[in-house]
């Protein structure tokens, strides 16, 4: 377990404090029959990546993948439910991160907003060759899963 040492520094008390992973929440969101929604981010990490964000103190999962969604793509949404959650501590550049992936579906119209430079609607097959963070695995596993629910 990771503990950093602080140092108030008004009166120079010393404590300890737990560094944890900060929660997040991707979204991957299927828009009418058009395909899935990606954005491509206006900040680094570069790229394209599913809508997605920080959990706020106070806020759920489910109330932060709708808020995200929102945010970034004007839309929104339906959770379907949870898929799955990556816990990897590389997924993130920035800082270890875990995420709640969830599906969705989209209303109303898309367009880039928030933290997204554009935004598109693709199909399956037609996906970036390069996707921020973990999302290609995140993708390629909801692709797979899809197909297994498509054939039965």
């Amino acid at each position: 377990m990771a503990k950093v040492e602080e140092i108030c520094p008004q009166c120079g008390h010393r404590s300890l404090r737990y560094r944890n992973p900060a929660p997040t929440v991707d979204i991957i969101i299927e828009y009418r029959d058009q395909g899935l929604v990606l954005i491509e981010r206006a900040k680094p990490p570069w790229g394209w990546a599913l809508p997605g964000g920080f959990v706020e103190y106070g806020e759920s999962l489910e109330d932060a993948a709708r808020r995200e969604a929102r945010e970034e793509t004007g839309l929104t949404v339906e959770l379907l439910g949870q898929f799955h959650t990556y816990s990897d501590p590389e997924r993130d550049p920035r800082q270890h991160t875990i995420t709640t992936v969830y599906v969705a579906r989209g209303f109303g119209s898309p367009r880039a907003a928030s933290d997204a430079r554009s935004l598109a609607v693709l199909a399956p097959d037609k996906l970036p060759e390069f996707l921020a963070f973990d999302h290609a695995r995140i993708l390629a596993d909801y692709l797979k899963v899809r197909r297994e629910w498509q054939e039965k």
